[in-house]
C-alpha cells in the first residue's frame, strides 16, 4: 500500500511520518533503530482497519534535529508522540510501541493518558524492574565500551547474541540489494551509531511510574514475542506485569516479530486491540 509522507514541525526537530489506511488512528512507535520501515508490512496489513501512523523518532533517519539532542530523551520522545497524536486526531488513539518505543509508549500513557484508547507495550527493555537489573546495566555499558574501542559491528554482535537477535535484519550473503534497500541499509548504519551513543545505556534506566500505570491499567497491554521468552526484554515485560497485577499478551515471533512475521503479527495486534 502506498503511504502518504509528511513532516510535522515540533520544537527542535522535524518529525517524518507516514499515513496508511483509514479508521481510528493507530500510532506505531519504533524501537532502537528509530525508523518506520520495519513496520511497513505489518502497517499495510493493518491499514484496512486503522489509519496507521508510522514515523521516525527524533534524530533517526528522516526526522531531522534542528538543535542539540535534548538530555531528557524519553520525555522528549513521548512529547513528540503526543504532538503527533494531537496533530492527527481529536479522539483517543491506539498506540503500539516495541522495545525502546515501548518505553516511550509507557511514558506517553503516564503523562498523556487522555490521548490513549489502548496501548500495547511490546518488550520494553527496562532493567530497573529486574532483580538482576544492575548486571544488565553493566552489560550495556560494556557493549558501549566495545563500540568505542572496536566499532559498531563488534558491539552489535555481542548485544544481538544476548538479546536473541543474531542474524535478524541482515540481508542474506550474496543477495542483491535494491537501490531503496541500499538507502535503508545506510540509514540503519547511521541509526545504529546514534542508538549506541544515545540510547543503549540510557533507556534501560527508565523507572516506570507503577502507580500511574495502575491508574490506567484497563488501557495498557504488556506484550512479548513467543520466540523471546528467555531473553531480557520479555523478562522485563513479565516482571512489570507482576508489579501491575497484569499478564503478558503473547505475539508471534521474537523481539522484532512485527518485521519477521508481519501478517501474523498484524492479525494478533488487531485482535488484542479489539479485545
Amino acid at each position: 500500500m502506498t503511504a502518504t509522507a509528511n513532516t510535522l514541525e515540533v520544537p527542535g526537530a522535524g518529525l517524518y511520518y507516514e499515513l496508511r489506511g483509514s479508521g481510528p488512528v493507530l500510532l506505531l512507535i519504533p524501537g532502537g533503530n528509530g525508523d518506520a520501515v520495519p513496520f511497513e508490512s505489518a502497517a499495510d496489513a493493518l491499514a484496512g482497519r486503522y489509519t496507521v501512523v508510522g514515523y521516525d523518532r527524533r534524530g533517526f533517519s528522516r526526522s531531522r534535529l534542528d538543535g542539540p539532542l535534548p538530555q531528557r530523551r524519553i520525555e522528549t520522545d513521548s512529547d513528540d508522540a503526543h504532538r503527533l497524536l494531537t496533530h492527527l486526531s481529536a479522539e483517543p488513539a491506539y498506540v503500539f510501541g516495541s522495545s525502546s518505543g515501548a518505553i516511550v509508549a509507557l511514558d506517553l500513557l503516564c503523562r498523556h493518558p487522555q490521548q490513549v484508547r489502548t496501548l500495547i507495550a511490546h518488550e520494553p527493555p527496562i532493567a530497573t524492574v529486574l532483580p538482576d537489573g544492575a548486571q544488565w546495566l553493566e552489560f550495556f555499558a560494556e557493549v558501549y565500551d566495545t563500540y568505542r574501542r572496536f566499532g559498531a559491528d563488534t558491539a552489535m554482535e555481542n548485544f544481538s547474541a544476548r538479546m536473541g537477535l543474531r542474524g535478524i535484519g541482515q540481508p542474506p550473503h550474496g543477495a542483491q540489494v535494491r537501490p531503496r534497500g541500499l538507502e535503508v541499509v545506510d540509514r540503519g548504519r547511521r541509526n545504529r551509531d546514534f542508538w549506541l551513543q544515545h540510547e543503549l545505556r540510557q533507556y534501560p534506566r527508565f523507572v516506570p511510574d507503577v502507580a500511574a500505570l495502575k491508574a490506567v491499567l484497563p488501557r495498557l497491554v504488556l506484550a512479548g514475542g513467543r520466540g523471546s521468552r528467555e531473553y531480557f526484554p520479555y523478562r522485563a515485560s513479565t516482571v512489570l506485569a507482576d508489579q501491575l497485577g497484569s499478564t503478558v499478551a503473547d505475539f508471534p515471533g521474537g523481539h522484532v516479530g512485527y518485521a519477521t512475521h508481519p501478517a501474523e503479527f498484524a492479525l494478533r495486534l488487531a485482535e488484542v486491540l479489539a479485545g
